[in-house]
């Protein structure tokens, strides 16, 4: 009877100290959830716009283009190819800096699944080549996409003067980042693992998300 006895006290021992270990761990994950959700995304802007290998960001309106570089334009429509490639610059930012009840620490995003929208119609999907760290000290950092896309198969239905509109639209001289949006379902390593976020985000240029 005294051998049950000890075994019982032992048993509940163990399972008091299984019970808040437990607890503990359940406080820690979501500790590392809340943090994760405090991430902060932004398009900060679009760089580097190429069009049919034709150099648009000084560029303003149709009327702008030299003969040769119209002819081009006007052969890569009649081809059904209108390929553009540009960078887009994303800014992620971590709040967790040890003020307002954080916790500062970095978070590193191990994947960005992302689809491209342009002038709300979505486009390209894509992700990260390589994890991007964001130290936990409120600053942003920023997060270089490239993005290689062929113009007319999204927006082929416009017209010649429509395509080439949007495209300056997005990254001519006086290009509107507004039209352009990233949604993004992003992954980011945690001690217990990468843990993904539980829905997507749509990113804009004129807020953090």
């Amino acid at each position: 009877m005294k051998y049950f006895k000890i075994m019982l006290i032992i048993a509940t021992l163990v399972a008091i100290g299984l019970f808040v270990k437990s607890c503990s761990t359940i406080k820690q994950i979501s500790q590392t959830l809340t943090n994760l959700k405090k991430l902060e995304y932004k398009i900060e802007n679009v760089s580097n716009f190429r069009v049919a290998n034709i150099d648009i960001q000084k560029i303003s309106s149709l009327k702008d283009f030299s003969i040769t570089d119209g002819l081009k334009l006007a052969n890569a429509f009649g081809t059904k190819k209108f390929p553009a490639d540009f960078v887009l610059n994303l800014n992620a930012k971590n709040p967790n800096n040890g003020s307002n009840n954080t916790t500062a620490t970095s978070a590193t995003i191990a994947k960005l699944d992302y689809r491209l929208i342009l002038d709300d119609v979505p486009t390209i999907n894509g992700d990260i080549s390589s994890p991007i760290t964001v130290p936990g000290t409120g600053q942003s950092v920023n997060i270089p996409l490239n993005m290689n896309l062929d113009l007319y198969e999204f927006f082929g239905n416009r017209g010649y003067e429509g395509i080439v509109n949007l495209a300056l639209t997005v990254g001519g001289l006086n290009s509107r980042p507004t039209k352009v949006k990233l949604d993004i379902k992003p992954t980011v390593n945690t001690t217990f693992g990468p843990i993904s976020y539980p829905s997507r985000i749509t990113v804009i240029d004129q807020e953090w998300r």
